[in-house]
């Protein structure tokens, strides 16, 4: 997230680009960085910790998530923490105006949507079922929901079909 950009700036010298000048349309390119820098680090944090309360696990595969998370950012869009993964190296290139990082975010985007398409997501369908089909059939995978979706109840179950019905 941070040590491949850090190392392309600190060392892609001359095959790199930089912005120059002190002209006028940098300050909104700054503030433009520094707001995909904050959007990006909020999700960040904010998915990690759903994975943790909600999902009951991590990223790690070995402490995969028990139950599939829906809530939160998660409500928009499937893929929230790599979103803000690629807002942060995105504006991590945009403020100094460098080509090599602003590769690197194109080519983090690419191998990541390869890697969803053909690992993720059937292990997902794998694990998940029909909550995660329903899941995808209304989430998309990059662009975000305006109006976040909310996931059917569930109805719930019956541990006892032969036990008799409440008259209350």
């Amino acid at each position: 997230m941070v040590l491949v950009p850090a190392a392309l700036l600190l060392f892609g010298g001359e095959h790199d680009t930089r912005w120059t000048g002190d002209t006028w349309w940098l300050l909104p390119v700054r503030v433009l960085s520094s707001l995909l820098a904050i959007a990006g680090l909020w999700l960040v944090v904010t998915t990690v910790r759903l994975f943790a309360r909600v999902g009951e696990g991590t990223l790690a595969p070995w402490d995969a998530t028990r139950r599939l998370v829906v809530q939160g950012p998660y409500r928009h869009v499937r893929n929230p923490m790599i979103s803000g993964v690629l807002m942060l190296v995105t504006a991590i290139g945009l403020r100094p105006g460098s080509r090599l990082v602003l590769g690197w975010a194109a080519l983090f985007w690419a191998v990541n949507t390869l890697y969803f398409v053909v690992s993720e997501e059937p292990g997902l369908r794998r694990r998940f079922g029909v909550d995660y089909a329903r899941y995808t059939s209304q989430v998309r995978r990059w662009i975000p929901r305006l109006r976040g979706w909310d996931p059917p109840l569930e109805t719930p179950v019956d541990d006892d079909p032969g036990a008799p019905e409440d008259s209350a």
